[in-house]
């Protein structure tokens, strides 16, 4: 059986794990494992090398070539470019290690035992994390039970929600925020089958990047037949139609609608949401504040209109949506949005306090 992480469990492990051990994480395309990676790591200092085994040719290609070397009169292996000539630990990032060529999984094996390749070793404190897919999709190469055992295995399943914290920070488009908040099941699934080129084409979490890119700045995308195709062709027809047609109907209050307009104006529309919606509208509230994606100036409206959402909450008796409110400022995911509001609405937290407490 798998074992299961998301993304804050690995920065978890990562911080546990001693350099010496190595990490294999098993998970679909698309998901964040080299963008967590790099981010977590360059935020220390390590520089990361991204190696793409499934791309490499024959051995050589990884350890480098031989040469003569003129002083001794002896052959040797010239590093390849991206071994590390200043001592400086540094983390490789071995990424299609079963799409790799069984020679080049030879190479690897005294790599992960030794950290030693071609006799020359990696400075000390260096890592070693691989990270393969999983499913019959994917053409693959069986790993070897001696090589899996050189480190320690799991399953990177990232959730929805640490995606959309990132997408929010990141600046990732907010109708796209919307859509995955409405419809998580989107992020990775729905796969489209193309019967006349034996295709398939499904929605990752790097699709919906890109798709961003495309749809940034422009207000408009539902009634431009050109931007669906778009979309279809970056993360397949079944989301890209879902997405338009949720652009069109406009379902759900965004937090901005909410924290930074005219609350007052906007208990009719609430009225119309069930504990559902309201959980989708209670993580985007969270979100927003979580990300600063707001400006200073307009921190009071935003406090105020928050504490008037939990009240709304109170009074129409959302006893489930007032828990799930809850639920998110005691998470632990949301720091820097429980700051937030011990800072500028003391009532609001005293009020939280009280619903834990009467649980």
């Amino acid at each position: 059986m798998s074992i299961k992480i998301n993304s804050f469990e690995l920065k978890r492990i990562l911080d546990l794990t001693p350099a010496s051990q190595n990490i294999m994480l098993v998970g679909k395309h698309g998901i964040g494992k080299s963008q967590i990676l790099e981010t977590y790591f360059t935020k220390k200092g390590m520089n990361v090398v991204p190696l793409f085994l499934g791309q490499m040719s024959d051995p050589g290609d990884l350890i480098g070539l031989l040469n003569k070397n003129e002083a001794t009169g002896k052959t040797e292996f010239m590093p390849p470019y991206w071994f590390p000539t200043d001592d400086k630990p540094i983390v490789l990032f071995l990424d299609e290690l079963n799409r790799a060529r069984p020679e080049v999984l030879q190479t690897i094996m005294d790599l992960a035992l030794n950290r030693t390749l071609a006799s020359k070793k990696l400075p000390a404190g260096s890592r070693i994390i691989s990270a393969v897919n999983a499913g019959e999709e994917y053409q693959l190469t069986d790993l070897d039970p001696a090589l899996v055992s050189r480190f320690n295995v799991f399953e990177f399943v990232p959730t929805e929600s640490e995606w959309l914290l990132w997408a929010e920070e990141n600046g990732i488009d907010k109708r796209i925020i919307s859509f995955i908040s409405e419809n998580p099941h989107m992020l990775d699934g729905a796969d489209l089958k193309s019967e006349d080129m034996g295709l398939e084409k499904s929605p990752d979490r790097r699709g919906w990047a890109r798709l961003s890119e495309v749809i940034s700045g422009v207000a408009n995308i539902t009634d431009d037949i050109v931007f669906k195709k778009i979309a279809a062709g970056i993360v397949g027809m079944a989301a890209a139609t879902k997405f338009i047609s949720d652009l069109s109907n406009n379902k759900i209050l965004s937090a901005v609608d909410i924290l930074e307009g005219d609350f007052d104006k906007l208990s009719k529309a609430l009225s119309k949401y069930d504990t559902p919606e309201f959980a989708v509208i209670n993580e985007s509230l969270f979100r927003y504040i979580e990300s600063k994606s707001y400006s200073k100036d307009k921190t009071a409206t935003i406090a105020a209109n928050l504490s008037k959402y939990f009240g709304y909450l109170a009074i129409e008796q959302k006893t489930e949506a007032i828990g799930h409110f809850t639920n998110l400022f005691s998470s632990g995911m949301y720091a820097q949005a429980v700051v937030f509001i011990m800072v500028n609405t003391p009532a609001l937290e005293k009020n939280i306090r009280k619903f834990i407490d009467s649980i």
